[in-house]
């Protein structure tokens, strides 16, 4: 007999509803429990228009206003820990308060329960809002539930102006993020016996030449948009030789290249080439980053809404995804990004409430 159908309260306050969603199981690909009970949830309400894309919900108002905008966040976590367990969530006093320990309290089921609320709490919103829980982020590109939405059901997403995904950014805002480029740098010699290496030529020690370059960079700070966007060239990886006693004939070193949003992905390539010119370069990944897009009036009124300042994101989000489309992000949500995936993954109390209100603020 089938297990009885997960219940969200969509009246309890963020931290309890964060809670209540961390302790549902949802690790990338098993996010079907959560999704159902999520999508429950919002038909619940009756006033929105509610779809299922695979184990992504996505909820709609349809009120004619003026301009649509989304807010969006993942449903999945990185798998779980068992010593110490980290799920189901616990409570315990912290140096400013109470905390919520456990999987997904930072990455990212605060954030989530922040859309239910504010789902919950403002039936007419001053905007037309569209909500995207999505499946699959913590995983390989190809199953991320957000790019099936846009390859399958672009018209739910694409007709808002600005989108806030709302993954841990210890409750500030972060405009844009950086590109990331991934490539494998490669030396090629001759194998040998390793008692006779004069016969071979050690495809390792030519790859000193790979590092000393890297070692050498330095990065640049561009400004986008007003925010300072640091670059970062680093080995990532390196690999060669096949047994102890043969001078290797091939090393591979991986080097991701963090660029930043006002550099296109061609750019992006051409650099990385240029560094490591007279080596063999095979760029394997590749993900364009996204302008902050702060001068769309929506993306003010969300700043000017929220009363904080603008910093810009430093590594790479979903928010790339709504670029791509035209649709300018910024990041926004509770839990600081430095704890996510962590053992002791864990948020302040507070800082629920604070997103929460902010998001209230906003589309009142």
């Amino acid at each position: 007999m089938p297990p009885p159908p997960t219940a969200l309260d969509l009246t309890s306050d963020a931290s309890t509803l964060t809670a209540a969603l961390c302790d549902v199981p949802s690790v990338s690909r098993e996010e079907d429990v959560l999704a159902d009970a999520v999508e429950a949830a919002l038909t619940g309400l009756g006033r929105l228009q509610v779809t299922r894309v695979g184990n992504s919900v996505v909820a709609r108002t349809d009120l004619g206003r003026e301009e649509r905008v989304v807010l969006a966040g993942h449903l999945d976590t990185v798998p779980l820990t068992a010593d110490p367990p980290n799920v189901p969530t616990r409570r315990a006093p912290g140096p400013d308060g109470e905390v919520l320990w456990g999987r997904g309290t930072v990455d990212m089921k605060g954030g989530v329960a922040v859309m239910l609320r504010v789902a919950q709490e403002i039936p007419e919103p001053s905007r037309d809002v569209t909500y995207v829980f999505y499946d699959a982020e913590e995983i390989d590109e190809r199953f991320n539930g957000l790019r099936r939405i846009q390859h399958e059901r672009p018209d739910l997403i694409d007709d808002a102006v600005f989108a806030v995904l709302l993954e841990p950014t210890d409750a500030r805002v972060e405009g844009g993020c950086k590109g990331t480029l991934r490539a494998v740098v490669s030396t090629k010699g001759v194998a040998a016996h390793s008692a006779r290496p004069w016969n071979g030529h050690n495809a390792i020690h030519d790859a000193a030449e790979v590092l000393r370059r890297l070692a050498a960079y330095e990065p640049r700070t561009r400004v986008v948009d007003g925010l300072e966007f640091h670059e970062a060239m680093n080995a990532v990886g390196i690999s060669g030789g096949i047994a102890g006693n043969v001078i290797p004939d091939r090393c591979e070193v991986t080097v991701n290249y963090r660029y930043a949003p006002s550099v296109d992905p061609e750019e992006a390539d051409a650099h990385v080439r240029q560094l490591f010119d007279g080596f063999s370069v095979d760029v394997v990944d590749n993900a364009r980053g996204a302008r902050p897009g702060l001068d769309v009036p929506a993306a003010r009124a969300f700043v000017d809404a929220l009363g904080l300042d603008v910093v810009a994101k430093q590594g790479w989000t979903d928010v790339a995804r709504f670029s791509a489309m035209g649709v300018p992000a910024v990041n926004f949500g509770p839990g600081d990004p430095n704890l996510a995936h962590t053992d002791d993954e864990r948020c302040p109390v507070v800082q629920y409430g604070t997103c929460e209100e902010a998001m209230l603020r906003w589309l009142a």
